[in-house]
Order: C-alpha cells, then sequence, then structure tokens
C-alpha cells in the first residue's frame, strides 16, 4: 500500500508552530507532495528536516511566495523542476519525483482572487497546464498529478453555488478547464471514490467561523492516469487538522 497526501500548507513555518509534527506522526503518508511552502530550504525546522523523508524543493524567485516540494519515503530516481516556462517556473508551482513505476507531481495553481490581472495570468498557466497535462498523459509512465488547483470542479464541491458562480474559483471558464483536462484522460481520484457525496471541502476561509460551519471548497486534487487512479482504495479529507486554511487530500493506493 502507498499513501499519498497532497497538502497546501500556507507556510510551512507557520504550520510548524501548529503541528505539522503531530500530523507526519499520525497521518504517516509515505509521500507528500505540498503547496505553498514558502520557504527556501535552509529555512525549514530542523525537526521537519530530521523527520527521515527524502526532500525535494522548488522555490519562487520572489522569497516568501509560492514554493512547492515532495516529501517521501522512498528514493525518486529523478527529480524535475518546473515545466520549461519561464514566468510559471519563476513562480516555483511544478515538480516531479519519478519512481519505478509511476511519476508523481505537486503543482500550486495561481489564485485569481486578488483581481483581473492575476486571474488572467490563472487562465494563462491553466492553458500552458492543459499543453503540459497532454504530454504527461502520453508519456509512457503513468502519472499522479497532485495540488492546489484553486478551481471547484463541480456544484457538490462548494458549499454555496449559486452565490459563488461569478467568483475567481468557481467561474464557468475554470470549471470547463478542469472537465477539459479530464477528458484527457485523468481521474478526479477524490471524487471517483466519492461519487455522489456533498460537503466535503479541502479549503475554508479563515472569516466567519467557515470551518466550523463547513462552509467550504474543495479545491485540492489527485488527478491521475487510469492505470494509478484503478488502484485506489481510500480517500480521506483530513479536515480536524489545522495547520493551514487547506486541510490535507490523502489517498491510499494498491501500489
Amino acid at each position: 500500500m502507498l499513501k499519498i497526501s497532497s497538502y497546501n500548507i500556507n507556510g510551512i513555518r507557520a504550520a510548524h508552530r501548529k503541528g505539522i509534527l503531530e500530523w507526519f506522526d499520525e497521518s504517516n503518508p509515505d509521500i507528500i507532495c505540498l503547496q505553498e511552502t514558502r520557504a527556501e530550504e535552509h529555512q525549514i525546522p530542523q525537526e521537519i528536516l530530521d523527520l527521515g523523508y527524502k526532500k525535494s524543493y522548488f522555490n519562487a524567485e520572489k522569497k516568501g511566495y509560492s514554493g512547492v516540494s515532495i516529501f517521501t519515503k522512498h528514493k525518486p530516481v529523478h527529480i524535475e523542476y518546473g515545466m520549461g516556462i519561464e514566468w510559471i517556473d519563476n513562480e516555483g508551482r511544478i515538480i516531479m519525483n519519478e519512481f519505478d513505476e509511476f511519476k508523481i507531481y505537486s503543482v500550486y495553481v495561481p489564485s485569481g482572487t486578488t483581481g483581473d490581472k492575476r486571474q488572467d495570468l490563472k487562465m494563462k498557466f491553466l492553458d500552458d497546464f492543459y499543453a503540459f497535462g497532454e504530454t504527461v498523459m502520453n508519456d509512457e509512465k503513468p502519472s499522479i498529478i497532485c495540488g492546489d488547483f484553486n478551481i471547484c470542479h463541480t456544484e457538490i464541491d462548494i458549499h454555496n453555488p449559486k452565490q459563488n458562480k461569478n467568483t475567481s474559483g468557481f467561474l464557468i471558464e475554470e470549471r470547463e478547464w478542469v472537465s477539459s483536462f479530464l477528458e484527457l484522460g485523468f481521474v478526479d481520484v477524490f471524487r471517483s471514490l466519492h461519487q455522489d457525496e456533498t460537503d466535503l471541502y479541502s479549503w475554508w476561509s479563515y472569516r466567519a467561523r467557515s470551518k466550523e460551519k463547513n462552509k467550504g471548497w474543495r479545491i485540492d486534487y489527485h488527478f491521475a492516469h487510469p492505470k494509478v487512479a484503478q488502484k485506489a482504495i481510500e480517500a480521506k479529507i483530513e479536515m480536524e487538522w489545522d495547520m493551514s486554511d487547506h486541510a490535507p487530500v490523502t489517498i491510499t493506493y494498491d501500489i
């Protein structure tokens, strides 16, 4: 069995203060795809470095911003950083670890909530990532793409779809992008195991006691090649943990 977690940590140093060591110990994933780490390697608390995971980092040029990482108990045979597009790679948004049977990506899609300029950049990123996804899907080795995509796909993925229909993260063009990405052949693994279940979210605003009321959004995904997706046996959003405004999305694969 292989337990894989995807988690927007919203700053790994802050998460360390909020109890991430306890999560590492109790959840004990084999592979952890982190997003929004916001730290250079030398800034990561020593207690996290001492956990025994093999670690790879890809940071933004702007310090304290963005950043993705993969922690794994199994040494990868190859690591790649970015997707070969300068402005995206300068923001430290994509990292890949390759293993004998599969590849895994940690991806952090830009948010468009701060204005039209960032929304336009988000859509540009999605266009470029779609082409990247085509290449990944056609790779001879199957892949899992984990990450914060900052998009709710369907109405059951958001607590108030009518109110949020014109909000970045639930715009029709963003939702259509997810549909088209899945049409490449990827499987939304969590949803495949919880097909019609509602009130399953991975992000909550810090405002108005949103998490306490479970008024959230499901914006964190495992998108997997069917050969890998069919091996998923359990999927959970670990909302009991409060290290971030996101929760870990953890899937166990029979690999």
